[in-house]
């Protein structure tokens, strides 16, 4: 018989039975397939949200950058049309005044601006006059002032200096022909400096006039897509802003006729020439530019005073710091108390941060812009009653127990105990 590879000791299988089909070692399980991700569309394609996203992503950022360069191309604009909004808060109340008396709202303001270019023409024209005069007689003078000074310098170093010798030294010098040559070059930036400033003042103008005799209309329109609790409110801020804007520039006039005045008294009595424009020049500039204004309306006048005598600058010098003591605290906090009403630690910070912002522009309507905060937030914020502790007036409270520290210190001097008795 041929050999078989089943074991003999096996039980056969039994009749009619199939053979046993021999099993295959159990395999591993297969490994989890990894699930779809949720970028992926189930057939393997983009989903659809997904190039819209991208697509509104891009657009977000086009439009920041390109808002962005819009806001600083028209920073400038956007400047000159801050400056005419409050000038027109300004001269609102006057042309409201005249517009109620039954004259024409754009006659009104007509007449208003017209009086302020008229009066701002005739101040430009007489300080440049007062300049010219002034410049032409120091150049005249100038030649004798030179000799003095020649002569002063050789009797006091014993050196021979002549006119002559400085004159032909400083006609061939290098130094002269640099700045004759960047002088040259100069004169077009200021040229251009100076038509720009002409624009800007023109698109000041403009503005100022259309938004003080459209001003019933640009309220109309602003409130038109307000519902009617938020009309009242923007009436109300509107009249706050012009309540406190043209009480500003109005005590700021006041002041600086004042101011005027008594310069203009000072300069006459001592004869120094341009009294008139100088005292209108020192009234103007000391109110209306902030900070710095009170030095440089007092540079001017000390100058012209030094060419007539060097003692009567020095005596304008202490009549500009004594008035100015005398407006920061009796003058001005009277004037003012009523119009603007601010603290005047608030009014300092308010210009320096508006000249961090802003600019000149920004330390000039920093005080008007946070006295029409301060009121408009007044009106709306709820105050109490204050308790009547003695803490409120800045006296502090003893403790019930014991001396104190002043009648201690004075019983240890007289040689005493803090309870009185005497030391052994």
């Amino acid at each position: 018989m041929a050999p078989t590879d089943e074991d003999p000791l096996a039980p056969s299988a039994a009749a009619g039975e199939p053979p046993a089909r021999q099993t295959a070692p159990a395999a591993a399980p297969p490994p989890d397939r990894p699930p779809a991700s949720a970028a992926v569309a189930p057939d393997g394609r983009m989903p659809r949200w997904l190039p819209r996203a991208m697509v509104l992503a891009l657009a977000l950022i086009a439009g920041f950058q390109l808002g962005s360069w819009a806001f600083h191309q028209l920073t400038g604009l956007l400047i000159n049309i801050l400056i005419a909004f409050f000038l027109a808060l300004a001269v609102e109340p006057a042309v409201s005044r005249m517009s109620a008396r039954g004259m024409r709202r754009g006659l009104a303001t007509f007449l208003v601006f017209t009086g302020l270019t008229v009066a701002a023409a005739g101040f430009v024209t007489l300080l440049g006059s007062m300049l010219a005069g002034q410049i032409i007689k120091m150049v005249e003078g100038f030649p004798d002032y030179l000799d003095s000074l020649i002569n002063w310098t050789n009797h006091t170093f014993h050196t021979e200096l002549r006119r002559v010798d400085i004159q032909e030294g400083l006609l061939h010098s290098d130094w002269l022909r640099k700045y004759v040559q960047n002088s040259a070059t100069g004169v077009l930036d200021v040229s251009a400096q100076v038509l720009g400033g002409l624009f800007q003042l023109l698109t000041v103008a403009l503005f100022s006039f259309y938004f003080a005799a459209d001003g019933p209309r640009l309220r109309r329109a602003l409130c038109s897509v307000l519902p009617p609790a938020r009309q009242a409110e923007v009436l109300r801020a509107w009249e706050i802003a012009v309540d406190k804007t043209g009480g500003y520039l109005y005590s700021r006039g006041l002041m600086a006729l004042i101011s005027g005045v008594a310069h203009y008294v000072l300069l006459q009595a001592l004869g120094v020439p341009y009294a008139p424009v100088l005292g209108v020049w020192v009234g103007l500039v000391s109110q209306f530019i902030p900070t710095i204004g009170t030095y440089l309306a007092g540079a001017l006048p000390m100058l012209i005073a030094f060419t007539v005598n060097p003692w009567y600058a020095v005596w304008v010098l202490v009549f500009v710091v004594v008035y100015q003591q005398f407006e920061n605290y009796m003058l001005q906090p009277k004037l003012t108390a009523r119009t603007v009403d601010i603290h005047p630690a608030v009014a300092f910070g308010s210009v320096v941060a508006g000249t961090a912002l802003l600019g000149a522009v920004g330390a000039l309507i920093a005080i008007p812009a946070v006295a029409t905060l301060q009121a408009f937030l007044g009106a709306y914020v709820k105050r109490y009653a204050v308790t009547d502790d003695p803490r409120v007036h800045g006296h502090r409270s003893r403790r019930p127990g014991g001396p104190g520290m002043f009648t201690r210190v004075r019983s240890l001097w007289a040689g005493r105990r803090p309870g009185g008795a005497q030391r052994p």
